[in-house]
């Protein structure tokens, strides 16, 4: 084993114009694997879409990505009101994978909230063309991401588990959604509903 103190030489080289590190003569196996995989890194962060090529500090976001999502929710959320409810999903769900595409240095935060957001508008528009599977599980998607503040998921979720006919299902959905948003209308009104449908069994 050598000293820490003892300099190795090693024989490498750098491409002038690709910048990719190389070795010149016989090299270890250990070698050629970090070399490779300084190379790819270094050509994934040529790809970055950032004014200087390289990755920012961790805490800003692209502000191109967060318009471009927004645009596509604003198309969605238009699409649902004039009644055409594919053409909203098709919009969701182009929102929701550029949201999942954020660059793993931007806040989670970020990715979580705006992807539940996303997840409740397709279940809604699900739930308009009487879909009630996929609509109960993005709702349910949404509800995972993001389980506070999110009354219309929860609802949905119990909305559509109703529709399918899993009454014992949905109430106990309903009731873990009340644990949560104890106070919502929306919430309450679903397990009366619930309760008067068990009753008339």
């Amino acid at each position: 084993m050598e000293s820490p103190d003892t300099f190795t030489l090693l024989p490498i080289q750098m491409d002038p114009a690709s910048k990719a590190i190389s070795a010149t003569g016989p090299s270890s196996n250990a070698l050629t694997t970090e070399l490779k995989a300084l190379n790819a890194l270094h050509k994934s962060l040529l790809g970055v879409d950032t004014p200087t090529g390289t990755p920012p500090p961790p805490v800003p976001v692209n502000p191109k990505r967060s318009a471009q999502i927004g645009k596509l929710r604003e198309s969605g959320n238009a699409s649902f009101r004039k009644g055409d409810h594919v053409n909203a999903i098709r919009m969701y769900t182009l929102a929701i994978e550029m949201a999942l595409g954020r660059p793993g240095w931007e806040p989670s935060g970020l990715v979580r909230e705006e992807v539940s957001g996303l997840l409740s508008n397709r279940a809604q528009a699900n739930m308009a063309q009487q879909n009630w599977g996929e609509g109960a599980v993005d709702a349910e998607a949404s509800v995972e991401m993001q389980k506070g503040n999110n009354a219309k998921a929860w609802w949905r979720r119990g909305r559509c588990l109703v529709e399918m006919g899993r009454i014992d299902e949905a109430e106990s959905w309903v009731k873990q959604a009340l644990e949560v948003q104890s106070t919502e209308q929306d919430l309450l009104s679903l397990r009366e509903e619930i309760e008067k449908r068990k009753a008339g069994k």
